[in-house]
């Protein structure tokens, strides 16, 4: 009798989530099946360790409840009543909606709703943007995360990757500006501890003391919507004393006088009493941060969540050229690295077959568009949904549920799950997960390439979005030569292998080594900026941004890829202070009604709200809980572990309390990610949210919300 025995394989991948840290992955497969993932310990950034996100993840590709074949809905629209098809009754399905619509409305109304569910080049962000733009439909304004950042950056530095994370060791002084690092960049903060261990000051601004916050050396609690005001107040700091680099600003910079002028209107008196930050903390700040020389400044996405939020990140980002810390390795300040990729979106997205007036619908605005309020001309009357859960992670959650449900709205959901959103679709398709498909994965938090290959076959009818996409066009009767590519010439064709970034760097190579880094210079030596060379027009850092000048109107960056005219909100060339749409100061009537404001960062063992489905998970989180100061929860009779209500004008979610002094008085907090359908209430935090944009890039105000909160 022959005994067999188990081989396990290694596969090389990499984490597909909408992350900074871009995790290199070894899939561990037995007999076909995938037995565990575990971090490659090779990888010099992520250095073999996993999240606490992603302790299950070789389980979560055999959930019971994912998606496995084409559904059609058979019950009411939200439901959750869906009966098997084959994959030729979705497509055929699919077609005759769209033609019929087509036909009567125009492509125009049908829109796709897309985000970063999966950040590879051939199923994530951008992977159906050919085929909706050949199919002449609304194109999305994909504004979710880092477009106000972005906008912002870009005006004042251009696209460049900035300070490297790695270099992070050789910093002296180091600003965590608005990130939770250890929940939301974890294998970046080795780096910091490592320069911490050296002897650099770590300093966290944040309006929670955090994880993140209370392994620092020094956390400055500010209020929600003011780190303009605080940037500014560190300039006037700055240069009143004589602190500044005046050979950096003379030589790298452009519109110091008139930064001058503007920094002067921001003295430490009045910065404090906009952010609450006492004087002689906004003075030590501004003294240390000019002084201690590599001083770096690691940015969060929060920084763009509030209506001034654009302009925060100008300021921010002029902080680091103004006392020449560019000039230092570990000097500077990151947003994102991604700009340092030499990716060809013309080749993805390929703008060339979108029709002159093809209009563009803002993503965030999904629920006004869907429900009538915005009057478009043609309504929307079909929604592809994929690699997003609008319902949970967009405001206005009830407008888009109310939309969602129209008899009218012909909807497609490609999940893993029947999600919140996917439980009013008319058509459901099954996706593939990572350890499943092929794919290029690029970074916005380090200067890795990192290749996803195949370790076991998708089960039941699941397809890669590559895959959905090349069926869809063949449907749809599109013999464009583009569909008929391989995944490998795929990726030959949306990435210049000749620049000097990539040189030495090939397919066939990352096959072998599953990720290469950059050829951008080593950590240890690299300053991109210490001469200058700034990817902005003048070639120099722009405290006058000349991409605002003479009234000129800024576009967020993604729309930039669509359209050549700018549109939008006219900006200040320099950067200034905004005061929140809502706040007790900006708008005391509303706080008469609703005096708290809400931030609702993301969750520690969730990631957006993939995962939030996950028994283990769930247990690793724990249920919604609503953080508050002991004194906003006294007078409402709130005790610690009570239920609560989280309401304003637009709509209430229910949580556990926990009283804190991790929580300025005012404040409350209440992480995002949670699934509706799975809570108290069927709602979630962005029930609260509003629909109002930042002052650049059409970025969200999610942290720009004014509630009230009662005990249940």
């Amino acid at each position: 009798m022959s005994v067999h025995v188990s081989e396990t394989k290694v596969v090389r991948g990499a984490c597909p989530h909408d992350c900074p840290d871009t995790c290199a992955f070894l899939y561990h497969v037995e007999d076909g099946k995938l037995v565990e993932v575990t971090g490659d310990p090779d990888h010099p950034m992520t250095r073999g360790g996993l999240c606490v996100k992603l302790k299950n993840f070789a389980e979560h590709h055999y959930n019971p409840d994912r998606l496995l074949y084409p559904m059609k809905r058979v019950g009411a629209k939200g439901s959750g009543q869906f009966q098997r098809i084959s994959w030729d009754e979705a497509l055929a399905e699919i077609k005759s909606h769209w033609t019929d619509i087509i036909e009567e409305h125009g492509a125009q109304a049908i829109m796709p709703h897309v985000y970063l569910g999966h950040q590879g080049t051939l199923n994530g962000l951008t992977s159906g943007d050919a085929f909706f733009n050949r199919l002449g439909a609304s194109v999305p304004e994909k504004t979710y995360c880092e477009s106000g950042s972005s906008t912002a950056w870009i005006m004042t530095v251009g696209p460049t990757g900035g300070l490297d994370l790695e270099s992070l060791a050789y910093s002296k002084y180091i600003i965590v500006w608005a990130m939770n690092m250890t929940s939301t960049n974890l294998h970046a903060w080795p780096f910091v501890l490592e320069a911490k261990k050296k002897g650099a000051k770590v300093v966290v601004i944040d309006p929670v003391r955090t994880r993140t916050a209370k392994q620092a050396d020094w956390h400055i609690p500010i209020k929600p919507g003011t780190d303009a005001a605080l940037a500014l107040g560190m300039m006037n700091v700055i240069i009143a004393e004589d602190l500044y680099d005046k050979d950096y600003v003379e030589r790298h910079t452009l519109g110091f006088e008139e930064l001058k002028e503007r920094a002067a209107d921001y003295p430490p008196e009045k910065v404090s009493a906009i952010t609450g930050v006492p004087v002689e903390d906004i003075l030590a700040l501004s003294r240390e941060y000019a002084s201690t020389q590599p001083s770096a400044i690691r940015q969060g996405v929060a920084l763009e969540r509030s209506r001034g939020g654009g302009q925060a990140i100008r300021a921010i980002t002029c902080l680091p050229a103004l006392v020449g810390a560019w000039r230092h390795v570990g000097g500077g300040t990151v947003e994102m690295p991604i700009w340092e990729f030499p990716t060809k979106f013309d080749a993805i997205c390929r703008p060339d077959w979108i029709k002159p007036g093809t209009r563009v619908v803002n993503e965030l605005d999904l629920g006004p568009a869907l429900t009538g309020e915005l009057d478009l001309d043609p309504p929307i009357k079909s929604l592809f949904v994929y690699n997003s859960n609008p319902v949970s992670q967009a405001p206005d959650q009830a407008k888009i549920i109310a939309g969602l449900k129209r008899e009218d709205l012909f909807t497609v959901a490609s999940e893993l799950f029947i999600s919140d959103t996917a439980r009013y679709a008319d058509i459901l398709l099954p996706a593939a997960m990572q350890a499943e498909q092929y794919d290029l994965m690029v970074t916005w938090g380090h200067l890795y390439m990192t290749l996803n290959q195949p370790a076991i076959e998708p089960p039941g009818e699941c397809l890669p979005n590559v895959e959905m996409f090349r069926r869809l066009a063949k449907t749809m009767g599109f013999d464009d030569a583009y569909w008929d590519m391989s995944d490998d010439e795929m990726l030959e064709a949306f990435y210049d292998w000749d620049s000097p970034q990539l040189q030495g760097i090939t397919l066939e190579k990352l096959k072998e080594k599953g990720y290469m880094r950059l050829n951008v210079g080593d950590p240890d030596k690299r300053a991109p900026h210490a001469e200058g060379n700034f990817k902005t027009p003048s070639g120099k850092c722009e405290f006058k941004a000349s991409a605002a000048e003479d009234g000129n109107f800024v576009v967020p960056v993604w729309r930039s890829m669509y359209e050549g005219e700018q549109s939008g909100e006219p900006v200040d060339p320099l950067p200034d202070y905004l005061p929140p749409y809502e706040s007790p100061e900006s708008n005391p009537e509303l706080a008469a009604r609703y005096p708290l404001n809400i931030v609702s960062p993301k969750p520690h063992a969730f990631l957006n709200t993939q995962y939030g489905n996950e028994t283990v998970q769930q247990r690793r989180q724990g249920e919604q809980v609503v953080l508050l100061h002991p004194d906003d929860a006294t007078g409402r009779g709130i005790e610690a572990g009570s239920y609560v209500r989280v309401f304003n004008d637009r709509g209430y979610f229910e949580g556990r309390a926990e009283l804190t002094d991790d929580m300025m008085p005012g404040l409350v907090m209440a992480n995002v990610g949670y699934w509706p359908s799975l809570t108290r209430t069927g709602t979630s935090v962005n029930a609260i949210s509003s629909g109002q944009h930042c002052c650049l890039g059409q970025a969200g105000t999610y942290c720009d919300n004014l509630v009230e909160v009662a005990r249940v």
